[in-house]
């Protein structure tokens, strides 16, 4: 499940996924089909986003490629698992981040901004 890569004069392109074991492989996809479905977890956001973009059957072997990340992590550090929730992808655009970021932007370009908030 582990993405491999072919790279040649400094381009990279996809080459799928390594060899393994075709059965581990199996269960898991299945698993993470089952983890898309539920509502409000870390896996069905990630399944989505990636759906989106990609494709079912991409987003189900990522999200696979998740879930075994997460299982190796539990098993060597011996953790309970604790999801992350639906919004957690949500979480990571913070719009106040966001306009001091796009400030500072358009202030490189040799603009000035005055940043008022729009009352709904």
């Amino acid at each position: 499940l582990a993405p491999a890569s072919y790279e040649s004069a400094g381009k990279r392109r996809s080459a799928g996924t390594r060899h393994g074991s075709t059965s581990l492989r199996r269960a898991m996809i299945e698993a993470a089909r089952a983890a898309a479905r539920s509502k409000g977890t870390y896996f069905s956001a990630q399944y989505s986003r990636i759906a989106r973009r990609r494709g079912p059957n991409k987003a189900a072997v990522a999200v696979a490629n998740s879930m075994l990340n997460v299982v190796w992590h539990l098993l060597t550090n011996g953790e309970l698992y604790q999801d992350l929730g639906a919004n957690y992808f949500e979480s990571h655009n913070d719009p106040e981040a966001q306009v001091k970021r796009l400030s500072r932007r358009i202030e490189a370009l040799g603009f000035e901004v005055t940043v008022t908030e729009r009352v709904a």
